[in-house]
């Protein structure tokens, strides 16, 4: 199998030569918080759900690409930097330099008639053109992997 290399953020480094690789970036994070939120200061179509299991993701906790905005933007604003790492779209490839977030958001549940703590882990990346987000992963702790 041919592995694309391409690099698709606005980051200027290079994937790993492979999917196996190393994919940890050192000195993160790669993205200056006032870039990412006037990226999605540009609206809905400024964020781009970009793997399958992003879009899975997204589904599965029946989130539309508003709440995936809010979700980055609180974030940003209220979370925990974690790490930064190439994230490929396929197995063979193209790639994207990605910051990754932890942060824990209370929802309504009505079920339970309350309002729980819930924890999200999102990663992503600014596009090489720097008008899009390229949201790579948003899920629960559980899922992580």
């Amino acid at each position: 199998m041919v592995n694309n290399t391409r690099n698709l953020s606005a980051y200027s480094g290079t994937p790993p030569p492979q999917e196996q690789g190393d994919r940890h970036i050192a000195d993160g994070p790669l993205y200056h918080v006032a870039d990412v939120l006037a990226v999605l200061d540009q609206g809905e179509a400024a964020l781009v759900p970009w793997t399958r299991k992003c879009k899975d993701d997204l589904l599965r906790l029946a989130l539309e690409v508003s709440d995936a905005q809010a979700l980055v933007r609180e974030a940003l604003e209220h979370g925990c930097y974690r790490n930064s790492e190439w994230c490929v779209q396929q197995p063979s490839g193209p790639w994207a330099a990605c910051d990754a977030y932890q942060l824990w958001h209370n929802e309504w549940v009505q079920a339970a008639y309350k309002e729980m703590c819930f924890e999200y882990y999102i990663k992503f990346a600014i596009g090489k053109s720097g008008k899009l987000l390229l949201l790579v992963s948003c899920h629960e702790p559980q899922d992580r992997g």
